[in-house]
């Protein structure tokens, strides 16, 4: 890991490792919320039992953070997690109805919450695109 990287990493793994935390014990209803949400973006999702997804999804989360905040896992590997993760919570708040204004991309009052998440991809794509530069060898 490069120390550019210990900022993105350490803030963002934190960030994701502390919401699959606060998802373990999701009840019924709030699982079923979230699941709703997540069945725009992902479509089969919708054929889980919403407490299985609401489990699956904390451990997720949880195991994305922790690979975040794990120094010896290769910056490019995270990044294409947390591309993945985020490019599906981005696909979730493109597609959720209320979330945009007319444009479809500006964010509504309540869509505010969700459009945050674009910071993520970023942070993805800087974890994956960038690379150690290799010196020509002098000859």
């Amino acid at each position: 890991m490069r120390l550019s990287h210990l900022p993105l990493r350490l803030t963002t793994g934190a960030f994701i490792l502390n919401s699959g935390w606060g998802k373990r014990n999701l009840d019924a209803e709030s699982a079923a919320g979230v699941q709703a949400m997540a069945a725009r973006a992902l479509p089969p999702v919708a054929s889980m039992d919403p407490v299985t997804f609401g489990k699956m999804l904390s451990y997720a989360e949880m195991s994305l953070g922790a690979a975040l905040l794990a120094p010896f896992i290769p910056s490019r590997l995270v990044g294409l997690g947390l591309a993945a993760f985020s490019g599906s919570l981005v696909t979730m708040y493109l597609k959720t109805p209320g979330m945009t204004e007319a444009d479809g991309i500006r964010p509504t009052q309540q869509g505010t919450g969700l459009a945050k998440d674009i910071w993520m991809l970023g942070i993805a794509a800087s974890l994956i695109l960038d690379r150690k530069r290799v010196r020509a060898a002098k000859q």
